[in-house]
């Protein structure tokens, strides 16, 4: 079998290596962030089904706390399904060549790096393509998830709302709907440097990430739906030299805009790599990604105050956290465009909103009808437009 043109297994390993280290908190204080926040995941659980009033289509899927390099390695996994159609074309179009040998190894240690930023980041989120078999996977490396080891630090799914051990058959089975894990370290660390009551964040962490994992659940068509759309994306990837070649000056100007810190609205370095045909598919995944952060922020703004006492302080604080940052990170962020995923927050959090305080939650919940009841670009900066099509009435947003 060749080789495929990323060294996964040298991506993990670089990462590992680059990734620091969380908080260093004494044993006992580190196994119990991990119990609260695996207890404060289940209880979010509730409060985000009674709001949204979506119900999971099956058993609940697998619950994780994880550490720095467990988020690496599952990443990467959940990385290798998905991008497989494209390096199957890349593969086929370098085999026998000499240079991709350099070639797999480059990319395994680009990948590692971006990875290793990215880990010290993320505080949770809902792993739509993790393969099965790794949903509950373990490693003795991952234990030390803040400071010292702590067995009680081990990625074992947590019991869903309906019991179910992590062991079971059903369990085995619908983990191939993805899983939600939360980054102990991350978390640890934010909450210290916001300066936030820890119990209210995590929860208020939990409402977020829970909210994604019921959208994908409750939701039968949608994994799919977004599966469908990588692939149409993977489909309009040219591989023409010459095509190519003027990706990589777009790609070169755009590092430029990141160094120069030209504004969220300079192109990142994932869109200037972008063919014509794969931006008619982004403009679709980008709503969809819009739409899906937006819910989720307004329900953990919306379920927030009625559970988190201090939500408004640390909204506020968050928020500050988000647009802020050293030079050097705001550059990786314009780099990598995850200033892109800050606009989807916002935009598409309005859009939520608008819809929710004018029609109500059953109404909104029409999003989920359909691929075609998804709103567009257009419309999520223009809900009367999406009203008006889905709802089939135009209601005043003066209110």
């Amino acid at each position: 079998m060749d080789a495929e043109p990323v060294d996964w297994d040298l991506a993990v390993a670089t990462a590992r290596r680059l990734v620091r280290p969380g908080p260093q908190l004494p044993r006992a204080e580190a196994d119990a962030v991990v119990a609260d926040l695996r207890r404060l995941a289940v209880e979010a659980e509730g409060h985000v089904q009674a709001y949204t009033r979506l119900e999971p289509a099956g058993p609940a899927t697998p619950i994780a706390v994880v550490d720095r390099p467990e988020w690496v390695r599952s990443n990467v996994a959940g990385l290798r399904v998905i991008a497989g159609p494209l390096l199957g074309k890349l593969a086929d179009r370098e085999r026998g060549r000499l240079s991709s040998a350099v070639g797999r190894t480059v990319t395994g240690v680009q990948l590692g790096t971006a990875l290793a930023y990215l880990a010290g980041k993320v505080l949770g989120q809902y792993e739509v393509f993790l393969p099965p078999e790794q949903a509950g996977a373990t490693s003795p490396a991952s234990t030390a998830v803040l400071g010292e080891p702590a067995e009680a630090l081990r990625k074992e799914p947590a019991a869903g709302a309906d019991g179910a051990g992590a062991d079971t058959p059903a369990r085995q089975i619908v983990a191939q709907a993805g899983r939600l894990s939360l980054v102990a370290p991350n978390i640890a660390h934010a909450e210290q440097t916001l300066g936030v009551n820890p119990r209210d964040f995590r929860l208020w962490v939990c409402l977020h990430e829970q909210t994604h994992r019921t959208q994908f659940t409750a939701v039968p068509w949608l994994r799919q739906h977004l599966e469908d759309e990588i692939g149409a994306f993977i489909e309009a990837t040219d591989l023409d030299p010459e095509v190519l070649a003027e990706r990589v000056k777009s790609a070169v100007s755009a590092v430029r805009g990141a160094v120069l810190d030209r504004g969220p609205n300079a192109p990142s370095i994932v869109e200037a790599l972008q063919t014509p045909a794969q931006r008619q598919v982004l403009d679709r995944l980008q709503a969809l990604m819009t739409l899906l952060e937006g819910h989720a922020d307004q329900v953990m703004d919306a379920v927030g105050p009625k559970i988190v006492p201090t939500v408004t302080e640390i909204r506020t604080r968050f928020d500050s956290r988000r647009g802020g940052g050293s030079p050097i990170d705001r550059f990786v962020r314009r780099l990598l465009g995850l200033d892109l995923k800050l606009q989807q927050y916002r935009q598409g959090g309005a859009f939520v909103r608008a819809v929710v305080a004018e029609a109500g939650v059953d109404a909104f919940n029409l999003v989920w009808e359909s691929p075609e009841t998804l709103p567009t670009r257009a419309e999520l900066v223009d809900p009367v437009a999406w009203m008006q099509r889905v709802l089939g009435s135009r209601p005043s947003l003066s209110a």
